[in-house]
């Protein structure tokens, strides 16, 4: 596709940009839109992104991992899907969360790294996307967007607070559409403000109540109150935000308002329109960090193709046991997603962005907690990470037998965000062989 073409939302990325953004302030819009080609001499720097996404039972390993590493490395059978991409990403072998154990209880530590999943009183910690937000601020309508596809809800996300506290997955595409694009009338704006007034008297009325608790307290109660004040303190600065963002009128897009796929089994449909929801949320700026959880353990029998259903469910199909029947339909399984990155590589680099690509601008990483899932491996984890500005085309390959830390990725990742720091989880530093343009 002609960059200088319209995009798959019908947003020009060329001079034509020009006339819709005079037209959005013609009609008094004030938002953040993303940065246009046509205006790149009069923008700041285009923000860098993160698009990371899991799949809680991964790939198969033998058809994923190149032979090879280097830049100069054979593509492996899934990876050949990619080829035309090869210089925009990186495979990765060798990387793994140390004592991050315990097969599927691992999957909501993809993007948190806490240890023992399984053990007795175990908390989890804070997720990639979220420590990412906590040092960069509320930048945007919505600092991070929590998607899933097929999830449980109540029990799985790749989003997590610093108390470990799990944050739900928003897994339909329409009330995601709604959220980022339909602004309430005058009534419904009103009510919503309300809200958030009246939970700020809440917290006003508890803040007072624990400064009084405090001063009848002993040195070891204050500090822990002082903690808790500082927690509220962070929410009623979130509020306040929030209150802000309600008042401003919301990005305006060409694109339909999606239908939600109900049927479990439309497991690639259900997983293709997340991944577009996810692009429109990055190219319209409402925020800047998506997660994205493709939950195959709560998928049932689905479709592979218009003439193939799986043998099992999901689960049961990833657990293969080496029988050459289950095994081919998870590689054609496996083969659809990589279709999907295909898809989702082309649209991203075909939306162009201050001199380069939306690609070039936004991390996508695709991986699992799982290494295998047919033994409930959680070690040499398959991570693919494209874009954002990486030098890439080649497979950096770490001890197979002895992982790098997975977190030592991620610590690159931030960095390339903007943080000034060398750590995250059980990271030893940044990621050696992973370098920036």
């Amino acid at each position: 596709m002609n960059r200088s073409a319209t995009n798959q939302q019908g947003i020009s990325s060329e001079p034509t940009g020009l006339v819709r953004r005079n037209f959005l302030r013609g009609i008094g819009v004030s938002l953040a839109l993303p940065v246009l080609e046509s205006l790149a001499a009069d923008t700041a720097e285009s923000p860098r992104r993160m698009l990371l996404i899991s799949n809680n039972l991964g790939v198969l390993p033998d058809p994923f991992f190149p032979k090879d590493d280097g830049n100069g490395y054979a593509a492996s059978p899934f990876l050949k899907v990619l080829e035309e991409f090869r210089n925009d990403f990186t495979v990765f072998s060798g990387l793994s969360h140390p004592a991050v154990a315990g097969g599927h209880s691992t999957e909501n530590c993809f993007l948190t790294g806490a240890k023992d999943p399984t053990g007795s009183g175990f908390r989890n910690s804070i997720s990639l996307d979220q420590f990412a937000v906590e040092n960069l601020g509320h930048q945007t309508r919505f600092p991070t967007l929590n998607l899933g596809v097929n999830v449980d809800r109540a029990n799985r996300s790749l989003s997590w607070t610093r108390d470990g506290v799990l944050l739900p997955v928003e897994d339909s595409p329409a009330a995601l559409f709604r959220k980022m694009f339909v602004q309430g009338n005058k009534n419904e704006v009103g009510r919503r403000l309300h809200q958030l007034k009246e939970r700020g008297s809440i917290l006003d009325v508890l803040t007072e109540d624990m400064r009084s608790l405090q001063r009848k307290t002993n040195h070891g109660d204050r500090e822990r109150v002082d903690q808790y004040l500082t927690s509220v303190r962070e929410l009623e600065q979130h509020l306040h935000t929030a209150g802000e963002w309600e008042q401003k009128p919301k990005p305006v897009t060409e694109a339909g308002a999606p239908e939600d796929i109900l049927d479990k089994a439309q497991f690639f449909p259900k997983l293709d329109l997340m991944l577009r929801m996810a692009q429109l949320a990055l190219e319209s700026d409402s925020t800047r960090i998506v997660t994205l959880m493709v939950d195959g353990f709560a998928t049932p029998v689905f479709k592979i193709s218009e003439s193939e259903r799986s043998l099992n469910g999901y689960h049961n199909l990833s657990h293969h046991g080496s029988a050459k029947e289950k095994v081919a339909q998870l590689e054609r399984v496996d083969l659809r997603q990589m279709e999907l990155l295909k898809s989702l590589y082309h649209r991203l680099s075909d939306v162009g962005e201050a001199g380069s690509t939306l690609l070039d601008q936004t991390m996508v990483l695709f991986g699992s907690n799982m290494g295998d899932a047919n033994v409930h491996s959680c070690d040499n984890l398959p991570i693919l990470l494209a874009g954002g500005g990486f030098e890439h085309g080649q497979h950096l390959r770490f001890d197979e037998t002895n992982n790098t830390p997975l977190a030592n990725l991620f610590v690159s990742m931030v960095q390339r965000m903007g943080l000034e720091t060398d750590a995250f989880s059980s990271s030893t530093g940044s990621l050696t062989g992973l370098r920036t343009k």
